[in-house]
């Protein structure tokens, strides 16, 4: 099973979510995929995507972009498990702090919410000064991204392993390119 955790206000309608999961059903493994919606409260989505990994029948690889990515970390924490990080976010609490108090609105949807102090009050609880488990995680980025620094990550995630391409986005390019060394990872 492959755990597509998507990032800050997207959906299992986001590009890479889809592109997964058309590969997926390419290879007839469709079952293989998960994606759920998140909620926008970071200690709800981790207890949703904790419930998923509890209840999988076998230990899920997670592949997280963005705050996505962030999540994932927490996750290979907390459970052992394998991840591949896209464009991940480094300490989200501390670049979501000027959005506190902003109307945020959903990529894939009409839906907004609130963005409050809460979101990165418990953004911190998930924070770690290291990730733990660096070897279960294989970190893949763009430095053209615009949206994060690429070298706040390849410095945090230090001791994983780490692929870093020329240009590219925060949507990550290459994405399609990387999917059988993740699915082997």
């Amino acid at each position: 099973m492959l755990l597509y955790i998507h990032g800050f206000n997207s959906s299992s309608l986001s590009d890479k979510s889809q592109v997964l999961k058309h590969w997926l059903e390419s290879r007839n493994r469709a079952q293989e995929w998960l994606s759920p919606d998140l909620p926008n409260r970071p200690a709800e989505a981790i207890d949703l995507l904790a419930g998923l990994i509890e209840s999988a029948p076998t230990p899920p690889k997670l592949i997280g972009s963005s705050l996505g990515g962030f999540y994932a970390t927490h996750l290979v924490a907390r459970f052992g498990l394998k991840a591949a990080l896209i464009n991940p976010a480094v300490h989200p609490a501390l670049l979501l702090r000027p959005l506190a108090g902003t109307t945020q609105q959903y990529w894939h949807s009409d839906g907004s919410y609130q963005f409050t102090q809460a979101h990165l009050d418990e953004l911190d609880a998930l924070d770690q000064l290291a990730p733990a488990n660096p070897e279960n995680m294989l970190l893949m980025l763009e430095n053209g991204d615009k949206t994060l620094d690429w070298r706040d990550a390849t410095a945090y995630y230090r001791k994983s392993h780490q692929l870093v391409f020329q240009g590219g986005n925060h949507g990550f390019t290459h994405f399609h390119d990387v999917l059988d060394l993740i699915d082997r990872f």
